[in-house]
């Protein structure tokens, strides 16, 4: 985990540090509040921040209110290091947005189990996290955090002016195997079909369950005949391998649709491509189903 400190007398930024690297941190240095405020600005930024409650210019308090004020995608637990020690002065670090306050000279054995705290609440918010944005079923991103990374890519292939695929696929006749062989065996095929979809991707897209039946993957920097191919060998994927029921003796054929879309460095928005690529999969439907359809 990586921890930023930021003190400016360069004898306890360097104790700090290597107590914290002998804690198995990894370590960043600030010599000011300046450059502590510029390091938390970053999308990278470290998860915990000891910053010391007095340093000219912009002292540690002053950090803390800054970082408090934006909105973050992460928690950042911001524990202040000082000399002052009355009720006043740690009530102002806690009403500044700290979390901890300790006081100098500090114990080691203090400070490191602090720290522990720390950790242990930036690991439940990331756990709060994953399951805020994760399908139960699946383990895929939810639509909700399918849509919010899509934004995202939007934005930075118009900025870069590179392409973006898009892929939708539904399971074709999917009813017929919740009637057939029950919803237990439906969320079974769900899972399988997940980890098909995935298994015929790149590295770095990233797909969805989009509802029901329905998934949608974005495939950044993807030309249209790369988001096609890529679609083609989900699409034969599935069609080449039976899925294995909960009584392993019975496996069901799986087929889908997709339909496939893209963008190459243009302006579009993102409900603008999924109703493209919906479009595209409504015709794969209508055509017998079992196929890949680009959006014209």
């Amino acid at each position: 985990m990586r921890v930023l400190v930021a003190a400016d007398d360069g004898l306890s930024r360097k104790i700090l540090e290597d107590y914290l690297n002998s804690w198995g941190y990894d370590v960043v240095l600030a010599r000011n509040g300046k450059e502590a405020w510029d390091i938390l600005r970053e999308d990278d930024r470290p998860n915990i921040a000891i910053l010391d409650g007095v340093m000219p210019g912009m002292d540690g308090l002053e950090v803390c209110e800054r970082l408090r004020s934006l909105t973050l995608p992460k928690y950042v637990y911001v524990i202040i290091l000082t000399a002052l020690s009355s009720i006043e002065d740690v009530v102002k670090g806690l009403v500044a947005g700290a979390d901890d306050y300790i006081i100098k000279p500090f114990n080691h054995d203090e400070l490191k189990y602090r720290l522990k705290i720390g950790e242990r609440i930036i690991e439940l918010e990331q756990r709060i996290l994953c399951m805020a944005s994760t399908d139960y079923l699946t383990g895929m991103l939810n639509r909700r955090a399918f849509m919010e990374r899509l934004t995202g890519e939007i934005n930075r292939a118009r900025r870069q002016q590179i392409s973006l695929g898009i892929i939708i696929a539904d399971i074709d006749h999917f009813k017929r195997v919740n009637d057939n062989y029950g919803h237990q065996s439906g969320d079974l095929v769900l899972q399988e079909v997940a980890k098909l979809l995935l298994s015929s991707c790149r590295v770095y897209d990233f797909v969805g369950r989009y509802g029901g039946e329905e998934f949608i993957a974005c495939l950044p920097a993807a030309s249209i005949e790369e988001t096609y191919a890529i679609a083609e060998r989900m699409r034969q994927g599935l069609e080449s391998q039976p899925i294995p029921l909960l009584d392993q003796h019975t496996k069901v054929s799986i087929t889908a649709s997709f339909g496939v879309t893209g963008i190459s460095g243009g302006e579009a928005s993102a409900d603008e491509l999924i109703r493209w690529a919906d479009d595209a999969l409504y015709k794969a439907k209508n055509n017998g189903r079992n196929q890949v359809v680009i959006y014209q």
